[in-house]
């Protein structure tokens, strides 16, 4: 099914909630959803194990991962001036995210997990209270290997910077815009629910979550399960398009620093989302790969747009490995949930104009 998710709302209160559009059609292959047991994060390289390379002697980043941290993007408050948990906070948090699982309440998308269990709600809500939601047995139990509390590493607060004016009225009329014309037509949709992009970098954990990477000498290749795009980057000094050929997911280009894949997109589309935050039009992402251990792939981005922070931003994913294949994201434009959504917005303008016409003829 397609939902609508309020992200805007969750935006305005500070994108604590979870930065992931849902709108699958097809739910996320059931996985278990058992809390892992406490562990320590991987150390790196203790003498039994050795970066793999590849035949021209680079990192080796080929395979598959997966987006499934608990960690949240923002330091939550109750968390503020801790970076880090020990194995006794962890083993108390699983205990309560054990019972979410068991009690298979409404799925909790990206951070709402992990805020759940900050908040003890062990039957957490909806975020679509009028017609509910996945419920938890669709979503992939998490990773708890990151000991951190927050994906964000610059600033060290673990939150994000303040917005510039320019950018605080880009959101709101935003807001405004979507909350004004909803259901309008199909064009005022968010591009994930009408299946057409998901944005850059893709932040949300446990849904869909997983990437693959393909490595040659010359090129690089990405492709994410939401929704399979594969980003094709070559590695090398070849000038840029320019911003006369804004795409989508922008024009990529990367190098390397040591042993660290370094990789510098710019040129987005004017119509691509910022984590629901308006265009992406103005945004300089650059993500860095490094293999941190043999189960472990360090993911860095950070965000650069003057004309929405006030300074860049930097957060770290640790994507785990994973032995198993992307499922296919069968979405797009013309599903049936898009045009049943605007039926019934249309039945429901009926009603509201019938009930208005009885009310004068009284």
């Amino acid at each position: 099914m397609m939902r609508r998710l309020g992200a805007l709302g969750v935006v305005a209160c500070g994108l604590t909630a979870g930065l992931v559009t849902v709108s699958a059609q097809s739910p996320a292959p059931a996985k278990a959803a058992t809390a892992a047991p406490a562990r320590t994060a991987p150390a790196k390289a203790a003498g039994t194990w050795k970066v793999e390379r590849t035949p021209d002697g680079r990192p080796d980043f080929q395979g598959v991962w997966a987006n499934n941290t608990v960690t949240p993007l923002q330091r939550p408050k109750q968390w503020e001036g801790k970076t880090t948990l020990t194995e006794k906070e962890i083993a108390e948090l699983q205990a309560v995210a054990q019972q979410i699982y068991d009690n298979d309440g409404d799925a909790q998308f990206g951070d709402g997990l992990i805020l759940a269990v900050l908040d003890k709600i062990t039957k957490p809500g909806s975020y679509d209270p009028g017609t509910g939601n996945y419920n938890q047995f669709w979503i992939v139990g998490r990773d708890w290997h990151d000991r951190r509390t927050s994906l964000i590493t610059d600033p060290a607060d673990g939150k994000l910077p303040p917005m510039t004016e320019a950018g605080k009225k880009k959101m709101a009329a935003e807001m405004e815009s979507r909350k004004t014309h909803a259901f309008e037509d199909p064009e005022v949709f968010p591009l994930g629910e009408r299946c057409v992009h998901f944005g850059l970098p893709r932040i949300g954990a446990g849904y869909n979550s997983y990437l693959q990477i393909v490595q040659t000498r010359d090129y690089l290749m990405i492709m994410n399960e939401m929704a399979h795009d594969a980003r094709i980057i070559p590695i090398d000094n070849r000038p840029r398009i320019g911003d006369k050929a804004k795409q989508w997911n922008g024009e990529s280009r990367a190098h390397w620093e040591g042993d660290t894949l370094v990789v510098e997109t710019k040129h987005f589309s004017p119509k691509a989302d910022l984590l629901y935050m308006g265009t992406a039009e103005n945004l300089t992402l650059t993500e860095r790969f490094s293999r941190h251990s043999a189960d472990v792939l360090n993911y860095e981005f950070t965000m650069n747009d003057p004309t929405t922070w006030t300074r860049p931003w930097t957060a770290m994913i640790p994507l785990k490995a994973k032995d198993e294949q992307i499922f296919e994201y069968a979405c797009h434009e013309a599903n049936t949930s898009l045009r049943d959504m605007l039926r019934g917005h249309r039945y429901e303008e009926q009603q509201s104009k019938a009930g208005a016409r009885t009310s004068s003829s009284r």
